[in-house]
């Protein structure tokens, strides 16, 4: 009976001791096994975001290629115009030093004044008569020249208005020798000087018209030119 009764509870122990062991490594397991599968699902879906991924990882990579190539060809380009710039800059240095030299040749043959009213930019009879005894003397025989034209006002005014005002009456004159003599615009070279350089310290009416003029200088490299003549 003793003996039974030891069987009993023996195999009692080892039933409930086996329920309990069997819930024990499922509690330990089970957790286990979720973070297991989560992993595998992170996994997954970071693999599927590599694959989605890789079409436009390999479009950037094009780009990338395309726009090095792109940026090659245009420091290529840029070297080349940097070379021709160097070319043409020694080209234009030297037509530069040779023009300068030239200048020397150029002597005044013939110098004018022509004057203005006041206010005024506009040619009198007498300064047009003045600029074609210089286009038919001096002028008509030069074939190497060019003509320097200067305007100046007299000190009335203020002095941004006599720069522009010098500056029209310098362009009268240019024009008058262009339209009517058919004189080359790249022969002449014009410049307003406003009320500087006077002629002098206009102190009466008469002084003061001297001032508002328009001087012309003829230079000439040709042979025989240093004969200076005056249209005044």
């Amino acid at each position: 009976m003793k003996l039974l009764i030891g069987i009993y509870l023996v195999f009692t122990v080892a039933l409930f001791g086996g329920c309990a062991t069997k819930k024990y490594v499922a509690q330990s397991i089970d957790p286990v096994n979720a973070k297991l599968n989560q992993v595998d699902q992170n996994a997954q879906n970071t693999q599927k975001q590599l694959d989605e991924a890789e079409p436009r990882i390999s479009a950037a990579d094009e780009k990338a290629t395309s726009a090095d190539a792109r940026a090659t060809d245009a420091l290529g380009r840029a070297d080349a115009a940097s070379k021709k710039s160097d070319e043409v800059r020694d080209q234009l240095r030297s037509e530069l030093s040779s023009r300068i030299a030239d200048l020397d040749d150029y002597k005044a043959a013939s110098t004018g004044t022509v004057l203005f009213k006041v206010n005024s930019s506009r040619l009198s009879d007498e300064a047009r008569q003045q600029l074609d005894q210089m286009t038919s003397g001096p002028l008509s025989a030069a074939k190497r020249y060019f003509i320097a034209i200067q305007g100046f006002t007299d000190k009335s005014g203020s002095a941004e208005y006599n720069l522009e005002l010098s500056r029209r009456r310098a362009e009268a004159v240019q024009t008058y020798l262009v339209a009517q003599h058919n004189v080359p615009v790249y022969r002449i070279q014009i410049v307003g000087l406003g009320k500087d350089k006077p002629v002098n310290d206009e102190k009466t009416r008469e002084q003061r018209q001297q001032n508002r003029r328009v001087e012309v200088t003829l230079f000439s490299a040709d042979a025989g030119s240093a004969t200076k003549s005056s249209m005044n």
